[in-house]
C-alpha cells in the first residue's frame, strides 16, 4: 500500500469524495506572468472599499473599552443583535428571520446542508456560479442544469421536468446580475419559481451577491422571496464592504431559524464578533453611510462597464455579441465566428498578456455547448487603462 492510498484509508466518504479546485479556481487563484492583466474575479474595486471609514470604526471600538471586551467575547449563534436589525430593515422582515454568516460561500453551505438530502438532486443555473457546486458537494452531486436565458433562470424548463416526474430538493439561482450571464430574473419568473416550489414541495436558494451594484435598468424586487416558507435568501457584504470580513447572511422562513442554528452550532458557532461589531458601527452610526458607499461604486462600476464594451466595439468589431450590464461585475459576451476556438484564443490572449474566465469553466450540463463560446470578462477591479489594454492585448490575440 503506498502512502497516497493510506492517506486515502483515512479519509471520510465526504472528503473523499470532493473534487480538486480546477479551471476556475485555478484560473482565479495562480499567480499570472509579470504584467498580465487579469478580467477573472468578481473583486470590488480597491477604490471603492470604505478603508478610511473602517479605520475610524476600529478605532473607536477599541477606545471604548466596555465595547472592546464585548467584541472579544462569544456571540449569539443568529448574529450580534443590532447588525440583525438593520439588515432586517434593509431586507423587509424580521429580525428573528436573520442569521448572520461566515460570507456568501457559509450561507450557500448551510443552506444546502439543511434542506438537501444526501443524494437529492438540486436544479441549478446552467451556466452556473461554480461556487456553488463546491458547498453543494456537502449534501449531493446530483443536479438537474437548467438553462438561463434572457430574463435569468428557465422556470418554464423546469416546469416542463417536474411535470414529467422529475423531483428535487431546492433549485439555485442567482437572480439579480447573474454569475456569469449577467441577466436578472424578472419579475414575473421570481413569482413563478416560488409557485413551483410551494406546488412541489422544495426550497429555493436565493444566491443575491450582485443586488446592491444596480447602475440600470429596473429592480425586480426580493419580497416574493421573502414573503414564501420555500426561499433562503443568501446575501453577503462581500461585494460592498470587501470579501475579507467574511461576513454575510441568511434570510430564512420562520421554520428554518432553528434547524439552521443547531447546524452551525455543531459547525463553526457564530460569526466573529469583532467583524460584526465594526460593520455594525459603519451601518448606523449614519444611516445613509452604505447607501452613499454603494452610490459611488455603482458609478464607478458603471464607467468601467462602458469603458469595457466601447474598447470591444472598436477594437474587435463584430467579433463578439455583447449586452450592457445594468449592474453587477462581469461581461458575459459570446464569440460571433464559429470558426474562432475558445481554448486557442484563451492560450493565445495569455500569451499576449491578458487572462479572463472561459464559459466552459461555468457550464453546468458538459453536453451543452453554449457557455463555451462566452467569455467572462470581470471589470470591477480594473482601471479604465487597463481595460483598455486588456482589449488591445485580445485583440491581438484574435
Amino acid at each position: 500500500m503506498t502512502a497516497g492510498t493510506e492517506e486515502q484509508g483515512g479519509l471520510s466518504a465526504l472528503a473523499r469524495g470532493l473534487s480538486a479546485p480546477k479551471g476556475f479556481v485555478d484560473a482565479s487563484l495562480a499567480a499570472p506572468a509579470p504584467g498580465t492583466i487579469r478580467l477573472l474575479g468578481g473583486i470590488p474595486a480597491p477604490a471603492a472599499l470604505p478603508v478610511e471609514a473602517i479605520g475610524k470604526a476600529a478605532a473607536q471600538l477599541w477606545q471604548a473599552p466596555d465595547a472592546a471586551v464585548a467584541s472579544l467575547q462569544y456571540a449569539p449563534a443568529r448574529g450580534n443583535a443590532a447588525l440583525c436589525d438593520w439588515i432586517a430593515k434593509r431586507e423587509g422582515v424580521d429580525p428573528s428571520r436573520i442569521v448572520v454568516t461566515n460570507g456568501g460561500m457559509h450561507g450557500l453551505a448551510l443552506a444546502a446542508l439543511t434542506v438537501v438530502e444526501r443524494g437529492a438532486t438540486v436544479a441549478v443555473d446552467d451556466p452556473v456560479f461554480p461556487g456553488f457546486l463546491w458547498a453543494l458537494e456537502v449534501s449531493t452531486t446530483q443536479t438537474l442544469p437548467v438553462p438561463v436565458v434572457a430574463d435569468g433562470f428557465d422556470v418554464e424548463h423546469l416546469a416542463r421536468r417536474l411535470a414529467t416526474g422529475t423531483r428535487i430538493a431546492a433549485a439555485y439561482t442567482v437572480p439579480d446580475f447573474h454569475n456569469p450571464a449577467q441577466v436578472s430574473l424578472s419579475a414575473p419568473k421570481r413569482q413563478a419559481l416560488i409557485e413551483l416550489a410551494e406546488r412541489y414541495g422544495f426550497y429555493v436558494i436565493v444566491d443575491n451577491p450582485y443586488r446592491e451594484l444596480r447602475f440600470g435598468g429596473q429592480d425586480q424586487g426580493v419580497a416574493v422571496f421573502h414573503q414564501s416558507d420555500r426561499a433562503i435568501h443568501v446575501n453577503t457584504f462581500t461585494k460592498t464592504l470587501g470579501p475579507g470580513w467574511r461576513v454575510g447572511w441568511l434570510v430564512l422562513p420562520d421554520h428554518l431559524v432553528d434547524p439552521v442554528i443547531r447546524l452551525r452550532n455543531r459547525l463553526d458557532v457564530h460569526t466573529s464578533s469583532v467583524t460584526q461589531a465594526i460593520i455594525e458601527r459603519l451601518l448606523t452610526d449614519d444611516a445613509q453611510w452604505f447607501d452613499g458607499i454603494v452610490r459611488s461604486a455603482n458609478a464607478l462600476y458603471q464607467e468601467r462597464a462602458g469603458v469595457l464594451i466601447d474598447a470591444l466595439q472598436e477594437q474587435l468589431p463584430g467579433a463578439l455579441d455583447i449586452v450592457a450590464p445594468e449592474g453587477g461585475l462581469f461581461l458575459w459576451p459570446r464569440l460571433t465566428d464559429d470558426a474562432v476556438d475558445p481554448a486557442a484564443l484563451l492560450q493565445r490572449a495569455a500569451a499576449h498578456g491578458v487572462i479572463y474566465q472561459p464559459g466552459e469553466f461555468f457550464a453546468a450540463d458538459p453536453r451543452r455547448r453554449s457557455s463555451a463560446r462566452h467569455l467572462r470578462l470581470s471589470y470591477s477591479d480594473r482601471t479604465p487603462e487597463e481595460l483598455r489594454e486588456a482589449v488591445r492585448r485580445l485583440a491581438r490575440a484574435f
